[in-house]
């Protein structure tokens, strides 16, 4: 037997729990996609439908990866950033925004051919952004302590709302009228009205800490924050903010996504792996826990594409690449 296994190899052979030892890997690696000579670290994704092109935020290059998924390579890089961390793709208005932590800009793009429209200076560290579609806004996480409210029409601040400390990832509720906001400063998960900016809701984190990956759960009516100290998922009841399940999870995670098909959660944890959680019994339970590579903490699920995609930072062992990993069955 060879003492030595392949990453590759060793996906295919998942860390499931003992009640499911026999069933297939939940995530299939089906492709890696260079990224080319990229160093550092690499921050979030963000997905055009229509051209079925990736955006992948590289922060310790500066610049930001166009991918094409169908195509499988890079066909565009945006250089000349500072330490870009989030990144949004406006469909209506064919507009990508990069969130730079260097210089605390917002920067926007022309989708067709990636030529600059212009920036927003917000003042520090901008970090998450995310599309609002019930009021066609842009909202950026950024500074000590506050959520921007940008007006695609117009290119400008318009609002801002608030917060105790800088604000990781947010989530819409699955009605649009609240923003749950990761503030492991506090530390805290604080829910605003997504209209006033009004915070409304203060769910506690029960000794937990260092909250940044958060998914909302629409069918059930849950949000999902992943605590790095310790490391666990914990759900809370979007309506009320009970506190309804808790799971230990991987550790250093950035990101999870809810599969809404196979009722499913994907946790992806700069320890290197990936753990698939699955509903069971009102709550939840691992059902895998797939290696990746050391660093490697976010990804992208792509319900229109039905992949995974994760950010791999270049090492000594794997160059810069997405992954990407089918689910199944």
């Amino acid at each position: 037997m060879k003492r030595m296994m392949t990453v590759a190899a060793l996906i295919g052979m998942a860390l499931a729990t003992p009640s499911r030892a026999a069933d297939p890997s939940p995530l299939v690696l089906e492709a890696k996609i260079p990224l080319g000579t990229v160093s550092g670290r690499i921050d979030h994704l963000a997905f055009d439908p229509d051209r079925q092109l990736l955006f992948v935020a590289e922060l310790g290059n500066d610049s930001v990866a166009v991918v094409d998924l169908k195509e499988r390579n890079v066909v565009h890089r945006i250089p000349g950033l500072s330490q870009p961390q989030g990144v949004a793709y406006h469909a209506a208005s064919g507009t990508l925004y990069v969130a730079n932590a260097g210089d605390g800009s917002l920067r926007l793009f022309q989708a067709s051919d990636f030529a600059p429209l212009g920036r927003i200076e917000l003042g520090a560290d901008a970090d998450n952004v995310r599309i609002d579609p019930w009021r066609n806004r842009v909202i950026v996480g950024y500074g000590r302590g506050g959520l921007a409210v940008i007006d695609p029409a117009s290119w400008r601040k318009v609002a801002d709302m608030p917060l105790d400390g800088h604000p990781e990832s947010f989530q819409f509720d699955e009605t649009g009228a609240r923003i749950f906001v990761n503030v492991p400063d506090a530390p805290r998960i604080v829910a605003l009205d997504a209209v006033s900016g009004r915070q409304v809701t203060i769910l506690e984190s029960a000794g937990a800490g260092a909250n940044f990956a958060m998914a909302v759960d629409a069918d059930a009516h849950r949000v999902i924050s992943a605590f790095r100290n310790p490391a666990r998922l914990v759900a809370f009841a979007t309506g009320i903010g009970t506190r309804e399940a808790s799971l230990e999870t991987c550790r250093d995670a950035d990101d999870v996504f809810v599969d809404a098909r196979r009722r499913r959660l994907y946790v992806s944890c700069g320890e290197g792996v990936i753990d698939v959680v699955a509903q069971a019994s009102g709550g939840y339970e691992r059902i895998a826990r797939i290696p990746t590579v050391p660093g490697a903490r976010t990804s992208l699920f792509v319900p229109a594409t039905d992949r995974l995609y994760l950010a791999v930072r270049a090492t000594a062992s794997e160059p810069a690449a997405i992954w990407v990993l089918r689910p199944q069955p």
